[in-house]
C-alpha cells in the first residue's frame, strides 16, 4: 500500500510504501489519467508532445538522482529500481520522463552522483543519462537533439 505523508521531506509531501519490494517487482499500474499537451509541474511526459495528468497517489513521487522506483511509460506501470523496504520514501529520476521541466529545480538528493538543476532531460549529457532507465520517447528526443548537433556541427564546419 502506498500513502502520502506530509512533512519529512524538503519537497513537502511524499509517497511512502508501507510494503517491501524486491528490484524488478510492480509497485502499481498507473491508470485513470487524463492526457494533455500542456507540461505542468503535476505531469508526466509519456511522448514527444504527450502529458498525463491526475495521477493520484503518484503525483507525489519526488525526484532523486538515486531513485528506487521506475516509471515506464510504455508499460504505463511504476517498477522497484532496487529493493525498498517498508517505510521508504518512493523516488524516481524525473528526466527519465522529462524532456524539459516546467518548474526547474535545485535537486536536494545528496546523491554522489546529483544532478544538482533538475530541467530535463534536454539539459543532461547523453553519459549522465546513460546512468539511468530512460523512457523510449525521451532516449528518441535525446538522439534527435545529438543528430541535429552533428548536423549543425557539420554545417558550421563545412561553411
Amino acid at each position: 500500500m502506498l500513502r502520502i505523508e506530509t512533512g519529512g521531506s524538503p519537497y513537502g509531501a511524499r509517497l511512502i510504501t508501507d510494503q517491501p519490494y524486491k528490484q524488478g517487482e510492480m509497485l502499481c499500474r498507473i491508470e485513470n489519467y487524463k492526457v494533455t499537451d500542456q507540461a505542468t509541474y503535476q505531469t508526466v511526459q509519456i511522448g514527444p508532445h504527450a502529458h498525463i495528468e491526475e495521477l493520484g497517489v503518484l503525483a507525489y513521487l519526488n525526484h532523486s538522482c538515486q531513485p528506487n522506483v521506475i516509471v515506464d511509460t510504455r508499460a504505463m506501470a511504476v517498477y522497484a529500481a532496487r529493493d525498498i523496504a517498508a517505510g521508504e520514501e518512493l523516488t524516481f529520476f524525473y528526466p527519465s520522463t522529462e524532456w524539459e521541466m516546467d518548474r526547474p529545480f535545485i535537486c536536494l538528493c545528496g546523491a554522489a552522483q546529483c544532478i544538482r538543476l533538475v530541467a530535463g532531460a534536454k539539459y543532461l549529457s547523453i553519459d549522465t543519462l546513460s546512468r539511468y532507465f530512460i523512457n523510449q520517447h525521451i532516449r528518441d528526443m535525446a538522439l534527435a537533439a545529438l543528430e541535429q548537433a552533428v548536423q549543425h556541427e557539420t554545417t558550421r564546419t563545412v561553411s
